[in-house]
């Protein structure tokens, strides 16, 4: 990978879809996010066409899928595969690996294989979607395995259009998705890398507390139109933050064009702006250590 010619590296993509046509969420909860970005019928990208979508553009990207087995009875997309075929495309992609915490031992053991053996450069939660708090003792000897393995873990935070306008909310809960839960697990694991993912709409103040206040934790600007991102958090992402900042679109739903474009419009200091699309990533990521062509 060769950083020198990346103009940005975007922290946040998903993988949809597997080799097979099986998808990442079933079709109510997909529907339902699909709807809540207007993005209905948008054709779900495979690995390989993401991989040339970013190549084209000069950009890196982290993909990931959501293993919520235990809580939505959805078989997920397999690890293996993510990281397999990222491997072919390692000039663009960055393969994040998705554990269900509900697993226990054999995630934990499943969590190192996928490190080790087969590459993957961090781990993604979505709490809502798997259905546990963050600070659940249960997931902690996840955490502790990922924390010894050097690898970030992101975390979805705030409002999601997974279950969204579906009744009950597709059996998804909103709570668990509060950044100050993810603050005890700062607090239990304090060498963990963790990225609050999103703007984590309605708890804006509190994201922004705990990264302030823990220094190993960031956050990722996907999911949202910069210019519906609240002042309080472009204050912050042009001060104290300005190293702790990641670009992240949340591709496919939201594409980085349109994210870029808009970020373009946004007051964010000339200094800042480097950092926040390319150089804060590369840096926590460890970016310079990996293989160049």
């Amino acid at each position: 990978m060769n950083l020198d010619e990346l103009v940005a590296i975007d922290v946040h993509t998903h993988v949809e879809i597997s080799k097979d046509g099986h998808g990442s969420l079933s079709p109510e909860l997909l529907g339902a996010s699909e709807k809540y970005f207007s993005a209905q019928g948008h054709r779900q990208p495979t690995i390989a066409e993401t991989a040339e979508y970013y190549r084209s553009r000069k950009m890196a990207a982290v993909t990931f899928t959501v293993d919520a087995e235990h809580a939505t009875g959805h078989p997920r997309i397999a690890n293996e595969e993510i990281a397999e075929t990222c491997a072919e495309y390692a000039d663009v992609l960055i393969p994040f690996a998705s554990v269900d915490p509900w697993k226990g031992k054999a995630g934990v053991r499943e969590a190192r294989r996928l490190v080790e053996d087969y590459g993957m450069r961090g781990f993604k939660f979505h709490p809502s979607v798997q259905g546990f708090a963050p600070n659940d003792p249960m997931a902690y000897p996840l955490y502790e395995v990922i924390e010894e393995l050097g690898v970030p873990a992101l975390f979805h935070t705030g409002q999601t259009g997974i279950g969204a306008g579906v009744p009950g909310g597709g059996g998804i809960r909103l709570k668990y998705s509060n950044p100050m839960l993810v603050d005890d697990v700062a607090v239990d694991f304090p060498e963990l890398r963790i990225i609050l993912a999103h703007p984590s709409f309605p708890w804006q103040d509190e994201a922004l507390a705990v990264a302030t206040h823990k220094p190993y934790v960031y956050i990722d600007l996907s999911g949202w139109s910069p210019k519906y991102f609240p002042p309080q958090l472009v204050r912050y992402a042009n001060s104290l933050l300005q190293d702790k900042v990641l670009f992240g679109s949340d591709y496919p739903v939201i594409t980085p064009d349109r994210w870029l474009a808009d970020f373009e419009k946004l007051e964010i200091k000339p200094s800042v702006r480097p950092k926040i699309l390319k150089h804060n990533a590369a840096a926590l990521l460890a970016l310079d250590k990996l293989e160049r062509p």
